[in-house]
């Protein structure tokens, strides 16, 4: 699931917790809530051949069926009425996000949601993947980018999808392997699906662990924004996702029901949201 193309190790990324919505303050709905991130939450592949299905994005979509946080923010009456700003990109890394920052904070987003990670790690090669200091300082950099322009904005943050779960899932399926090796999907993790060989197993332990390590400097960047910001607390990664949730258009990012899990995943570990009426 993920990017431009949105497990042998078995150690348990560790974030900061899930904040229970019964734990957390309620917040006031906000107006304006922005989307940030790849393609994963433009939708991509959710609805028809390489292109993005934005209504269908986890985050900011419309569409009943995703039921996306902007969807059930906006059965919250006189809320959020087509203020749904989606500004992330196919292909997007690290590097994109603070540019994609300073556009929600342009339009005055007070609800910003991030998923960035997964074009770092699905690179043509493992040693091209995006350094974890650098990753973490392109985030430090986001954020403060949302403090000074929008200080009274929320953030939440999910992790990122485990790729090493999605070559488990749909490395036996001739027409997954097709797409992958056809389309250079996700190299560093996709390459030779089917070897067994010890340097082939130990580049996909080492794949994963990069991607647990942007996760972790994800929610220690959001810890040090302070409580404007949550995360998922790994739900994302964790998630037990199968080929079900996974478009059959390119094998890779989440279909309709993929991106509904997101959502869920997602939603019921964020804020507390009341009816600002």
């Amino acid at each position: 699931m993920i990017g431009r193309l949105g497990s042998v190790l078995t150690a348990v990324v560790v974030l900061s917790p899930p904040v229970p919505a019964q734990a957390a303050s309620a917040q006031a709905v906000p107006e304006i809530m922005a989307a940030l991130g790849d393609s994963i939450s433009t939708g991509f592949n959710a609805c028809g051949f390489y292109v993005s299905c934005r209504t269908r994005s986890w985050s900011a979509g419309d569409n009943r069926e995703v039921a996306s946080h902007y969807a059930r923010l906006s059965d919250l009456p006189g809320t959020l009425q087509k203020h749904n700003l989606n500004f992330a990109a196919p292909g997007a890394t690290s590097a994109d996000l603070l540019g994609q920052m300073r556009k929600a904070v342009a339009a005055k987003a007070d609800y910003v949601t991030i998923l960035i990670g997964a074009q770092d790690a699905c690179v043509r090669t493992e040693d091209a993947m995006t350094p974890v200091q650098t990753y973490r300082r392109r985030m430090d950099a986001a954020l403060a980018e949302l403090r000074s322009g929008m200080p009274q904005a929320r953030v939440f943050i999910a992790s990122i999808p485990d790729v090493r779960r999605l070559w488990q899932v749909a490395k036996d399926n001739p027409l997954a392997r097709t797409f992958w090796t056809a389309g250079r999907v996700c190299q560093s993790m996709l390459v030779r699906p089917t070897s067994a060989k010890t340097a082939d197993v130990e580049r996909r332990a080492r794949v994963r662990a990069r991607v647990m390590a942007y996760n972790r400097a994800a929610a220690e960047a959001c810890a040090a924004f302070g409580p404007a910001c949550v995360t998922d607390g790994g739900a994302v990664f964790s998630y037990p996702f199968t080929i079900r949730h996974v478009s059959r258009w390119d094998y890779f990012h989440p279909n309709t029901a993929g991106q509904r899990i997101l959502a869920e995943e997602t939603f019921t570990r964020g804020f507390e949201w009341l009816d600002s009426r």
